[in-house]
C-alpha cells in the first residue's frame, strides 16, 4: 500500500512571518512549530532533506492531524528556498548569534531560519549572514534548547513587536 503525501497549502498571500526549518530531523518538533505557525498566521517552510517522511501516516504519528490547516511548503534545497522567498529579510537562529532575539527589529514578512536538531545551521550560512544571527540567552552548561521551544519563543517575540495578531 502506498503512502499518501499531503499537498502543501497555498494559504494566504502575505503571512505574518515565514518560518524556515533547514533540514529538520524530528517530526514532533516540526509538528509543534507548524502548530505555532498556524496559531499566528505564519508560513512554514521545510528545506530538504528531512529526517522523516511527509506522509499522512508519519504526520499522524507525530500528532500533526491538524496539518491540513498549516500553511506550509517543502523545497528541495536552500537555493530553491531563496528563489521562492525573494529578498525578504532573514534572521538566523543559532546559539552563537551575534545578538539576542530582543535586539532584533522584526518586520511583517520577515523570515526566521532554524537549523536541524542535530546539526544546527551550516557554518557557511552563518558566516555569510553573521550580522543577522540571533540567539536566545542561556547558561553555558546548556548545549542547546529544543527546536520547537526556540522557534516558539522567537515567533512570539516577533508577534509582540508587530503589535500582536
Amino acid at each position: 500500500m502506498s503512502e499518501t503525501v499531503p499537498e502543501p497549502t497555498g494559504g494566504c498571500s502575505a503571512p505574518l512571518l515565514h518560518v524556515v526549518l533547514h533540514q529538520p530531523d524530528i517530526p514532533q518538533n516540526t509538528g509543534n512549530i507548524g502548530r505555532t505557525c498556524l496559531a499566528v498566521g505564519a508560513k512554514l517552510w521545510l528545506v530538504r532533506p528531512l529526517g522523516f517522511r511527509l506522509s499522512e501516516k508519519h504526520l499522524r504519528r507525530a500528532g500533526m492531524d491538524y496539518w491540513p490547516q498549516v500553511e506550509w511548503e517543502a523545497v528541495e534545497n536552500w537555493t530553491v528556498l531563496l528563489d521562492r522567498l525573494g529578498d525578504r529579510p532573514m534572521w538566523f537562529l543559532t546559539k552563537s548569534g551575534r545578538r539576542t532575539m530582543w535586539e532584533a527589529s522584526f518586520q511583517r514578512g520577515d523570515v526566521l531560519v532554524l537549523g536541524s536538531e542535530t546539526r544546527g545551521l551550516p557554518a557557511a550560512m552563518l558566516e555569510t549572514h553573521a550580522a543577522r544571527t540571533l540567539s536566545l540567552p542561556m547558561h553555558p552548561e546548556v548545549r542547546s534548547l529544543n527546536l520547537a521551544s526556540t522557534a516558539t519563543a522567537v515567533i512570539y517575540e516577533a508577534v509582540r513587536q508587530l503589535g500582536g495578531l
